[in-house]
Parts: C-alpha cells; structure tokens; sequence
C-alpha cells in the first residue's frame, strides 16, 4: 500500500504523532491496542500493536522496531518500520504478523505543510478472505491518514520539541 498526501504539519509535529505510539489507537485504522515495549534513543523504539479484524478471522499483531532519521540538507525525515516478529511469545487466537515493513518519508513544504509519502507491505498470515484485505487496502490507508491530519492538531504536540528534528 502506498498513501501520498500533504498535510499542514511541522516535521517535529508529525514525527512527534508518529512516535506517540499510545495515541496510535486515536488515529490508525482498526487499532486495538499499541504499546511501547522499549525506547532505546529519543528516535528509536520498539512497539506491540493488535488489529481488530471482522469476524471470521483472528485479530492479527505485530512487533516493530520504529527509527527516525533525517536528512541535514534536504531536512527530509525518513521513520522507517521494522518487523520484529519473535521480540514477544505469540498470543492465543491471535495471528502474528510474521512479513511487515513500512516507511514515512517526510519532506517540508512551504506554508507549514508536509508531504508524506508512506509504503506499507505486509503479509496478513492465515487464511484471509480477498474481501478483508481489499477492505484494509482500501479503506485502512484513506481512514487513518484523515485522522492523522486531525490528529496532528491536537494541543498536545503544540510545544513538542524533538532535538534530533531541525524544521
């Protein structure tokens, strides 16, 4: 899946929503629950997440470790998604997610606004019906991203400052 939208944002804002791994389930589509496992520099974590999918199916989870980096010159800030399947034992009657990579690349804009290009790839795992991933593929992305643009307002991220992020 890939999702390429401009959104009025600062680079420190957006990356401070996407690193606020707790609000995740405020604006990612079908997220039950996402937790941070462990911080290990202000611009790297590693997180659990579980989807809530319809019935017939399993919820699916997921292990990630999420970096951000950015670029000197361009300013461009690149989150990259990596899947870290065997960092937590499986859970019953919950299918883990074991192929899964995702990527933010961020690039400033005039005006206050950001572009974001984001790529997911993943393999669901299990037996999944064409209709559910054709309903994640299609919806997933249009729903979150239209959250995110209401989440990136919030007060919360208003005196946000990240010190390895140069807006």
């Amino acid at each position: 899946v890939k999702t390429v939208c401009t959104i009025d944002a600062s680079l420190t804002r957006l990356t401070a929503v996407l690193l606020d791994i707790n609000s995740s389930t405020d604006w990612v589509y079908a997220t039950k629950s996402c937790t941070v496992l462990k911080q290990t520099s202000p611009s790297e974590l590693f997180y659990y997440s579980e989807v809530t999918v319809p019935w017939p199916v399993n919820n699916r989870d997921f292990i990630v470790r999420l970096k951000v980096s950015q670029d000197a010159k361009t300013k461009m800030v690149t989150v990259d998604g990596e899947n870290k399947p065997a960092l937590l034992p499986e859970k019953k009657n919950i299918v883990r997610i074991q192929q899964c990579s995702s990527k933010w690349i961020i690039v400033p804009q005039p005006n206050g606004q950001v572009k974001i290009e984001y790529v997911l790839q993943v393999d669901p795992g299990g037996l999944v019906p064409a209709w559910l991933i054709n309903l994640f593929a299609t919806k997933g992305p249009f729903e979150s991203f239209k959250n995110l643009r209401l989440q990136v307002k919030k007060p919360a991220y208003n005196n946000v400052i990240l010190p390895f992020i140069k807006d």
